[in-house]
């Protein structure tokens, strides 16, 4: 169910709607969407819109229903190529999140998930990529030595988590927070960030904020204003002690998880040439693991918004 966070118009420079999934992505609008609420923000009146899946967040931004939006890194490139370069990105707002959790103390490296079933979401995203690509490069074959049920949100992984003592799921923070809080006995097993760059040499890229090109080539100083207003919103993440009850107070996740994850959430807003360099170089690791990955082609030079 979307949550919609509408700003009252007053004469605004621009309306913008901004789309982004519960999770970091979201935390990291807190502080904005708490500004927004009260009023247009430097001019703009804003509404925010908040899903559990990027299946559901994808749409909104291809049918023209958002300006903006906070997806996975890789599908940002996929709807660059889908849309024939009709979005581009805007910053990098998630590095790597992804945690490998069990009930119990037996998984210390990726081959012992041998035999084991991983519970995740993200398919088709940066999860089952990495996912992937780590399993792969581990020697082990899904389906054959190790079994991915995938889910369509992280909750439920949680739920099967808890249900299957043998199992294992990958998680995103905050919702490997959420799953040792209920649960004493589950663990970090793996970090899959750590893991992932062992294997490639580069960081872990979680999501990306990216707008509709048009949108963007229209409304260019209300663009600069966002990203202003986004990067003051993620220090207010990662910095206030406010952000915890903030967050809250959207459902994006409860106080007392946010309180917790926010350190190892990796919420950040890079934009301009240091977004590029960082999200090109990964894009072209996906590429290398699979093509699909990233639609079938790393995006071009124009796909990077760098004012």
């Amino acid at each position: 169910m979307a949550l919609l966070v509408a700003a009252a118009i007053s004469l605004p420079a621009a309306g913008i709607s901004v789309a982004a999934m519960r999770g970091p992505t979201a935390m990291g609008l807190a502080g904005l969407m708490d500004k927004a609420a009260a009023g247009p923000v430097d001019g703009n009146s804003y509404s925010f819109t908040l899903e559990g899946s990027p299946d559901a967040v994808v749409p909104l931004i291809v049918r023209g229903d958002a300006d903006i939006a906070a997806i996975p890194a890789n599908l940002a490139s996929v709807l660059y190529n889908r849309t024939e370069g009709g979005v581009v990105a805007l910053a990098v707002n998630t590095l790597g999140v992804l945690y490998i959790v069990e009930n119990g103390d037996t998984v210390h490296s990726v081959d012992d998930l041998r035999g084991r079933t991983i519970y995740s979401a993200g398919k088709g995203a940066t999860p089952e990529y990495s996912l992937l690509y780590i399993l792969s490069q581990s020697g082990l074959e899904p389906g054959k030595d190790v079994y991915i049920e995938w889910k369509s949100e992280h909750e439920e992984c949680v739920a099967a988590l808890a249900s299957d003592p043998d199992g294992v799921a990958m998680l995103p923070q905050p919702f490997a927070t959420t799953a040792m809080m209920k649960d004493s006995s589950i663990r970090i097993a793996l970090d899959v960030n750590s893991i992932w760059e062992d294997l490639t040499g580069v960081g872990m890229i979680t999501g990306v904020t990216v707008a509709r090109r048009g949108f963007a080539e229209e409304n260019p100083e209300a663009v600069a204003s966002f990203l202003a207003e986004y990067a003051e919103s993620v220090a207010f993440c990662n910095a206030s002690p406010d952000a915890p009850r903030s967050i809250a107070s959207y459902s994006i996740v409860p106080e007392p998880v946010a309180q917790l994850a926010i350190p190892y959430c990796n919420i950040v807003m890079i934009p301009g040439d240091e977004m590029e360099e960082m999200l090109s170089f990964y894009l072209d690791v996906l590429y290398e693991a699979n093509g699909q990955a990233v639609g079938g082609k790393v995006p071009l030079e124009d796909f990077y918004w760098v004012e």
